[in-house]
């Protein structure tokens, strides 16, 4: 289990919101300064280890870089750094909290909807299924930047004559990512570059994520969520299909399911997140991705990463 307090006072801190980020903030090393400074962080990696009969420490700690890449073992890494952290967390308890596709995951489990051991085996179970799908049905994912919603919705309406592509994350301002078939994605690129994009880069992924394409995956995950005890949330959070704030549990099951397929809708969530009185945001976990993409979103709002809400040294 997750210590039911961490290693440090915690209260309520009325305005502070924790976000957790998603595949693609991870690197090699990983959570090693947490391992070996905080006995509270030690055991969440330990404990993972255990339940998934594997050294997940060492890949996270070690690598090598293509094995922590691999969407298996990217998902349940990510999910258990940052619980490593809220483990060890100086500052007070946030008022809500949001996680950028798997990492709404690991805000659910600081909320109290999930235990940390169903946690880990659904984000487990998930990259395995998200991989699964990726070879079953092949695509790809690409950034487009400089472009509305609008636009980058009618870019993709109009390149699915190649292929399927739709947007798959919202994530700030003139930044939202495309999924879908190669053909698709590559064709919607084109037609983004000629629409007045900045850029339309192609993305190194292994499936089209938060696309059509991830459909063998739902059966799968569908099954799983519906086998794992979900609790009312202790605080909101806020989900990705909605952008729109969650506490009831039945809401955040069936929202987990849809959002395997559905785009990831940051730029909402954080706009929401603000009306519902957050004015700082404290990123959980690898990175500063999510840092970054607040700032861009409301650049009234104060932003820290883990450094300044955990004592590492």
């Amino acid at each position: 289990m997750v210590p039911e307090k961490p290693e440090s006072d915690v209260s309520s801190v009325t305005g502070t919101a924790y976000i957790f980020p998603g595949q693609g903030s991870q690197y090699v090393g990983m959570g090693k300064d947490l391992f070996e400074a905080h006995p509270g962080a030690r055991h969440i990696f330990e404990h993972a280890d255990e339940i998934l009969g594997l050294r997940l420490s060492r890949v996270c700690f070690e690598g090598p870089e293509e094995e922590l890449k691999q969407t298996k073992n990217t998902q349940p890494a990510i999910f258990v750094h940052s619980i490593a952290v809220v483990s060890v967390l100086r500052t007070g308890k946030a008022a809500m909290a949001a996680g950028h596709s798997l990492g709404e995951y690991s805000a659910l489990v600081y909320a109290g909807a999930l235990s940390f051991e169903d946690g880990l085996r659904l984000v487990r179970l998930r990259g395995e299924l998200m991989h699964q799908a990726g070879i079953d049905r092949p695509g790809t994912m690409a950034a487009v930047v400089g472009l509305d919603a609008g636009a980058v919705e009618k870019v993709c309406k109009d390149a699915e004559r190649e292929g399927v592509v739709r947007p798959a994350n919202f994530n700030s301002p003139g930044q939202i990512v495309i999924s879908g078939s190669v053909q698709g994605v590559r064709k919607a690129m084109q037609l983004a570059k000629e629409a007045g994009a900045k850029l339309a880069k192609e993305l190194p992924v292994s499936g089209a994520f938060h696309s059509p394409l991830m459909e063998p995956a739902r059966a799968g995950l569908k099954a799983a969520l519906e086998s794992v005890e979900i609790s009312d949330a202790e605080l909101p959070v806020y989900a990705n299909v909605t952008g729109q704030a969650v506490t009831r549990a039945e809401e955040i099951r069936r929202l987990l399911f849809e959002q395997l397929t559905s785009p990831v809708r940051w730029e909402e969530t954080i706009t929401a997140m603000v009306a519902g009185g957050a004015s700082r945001f404290v990123e959980i976990g690898p990175g500063k991705v999510l840092q970054n993409l607040v700032k861009r979103i409301a650049p009234a709002v104060e932003t820290a990463g883990i450094e300044k809400a955990v004592d590492v040294g």
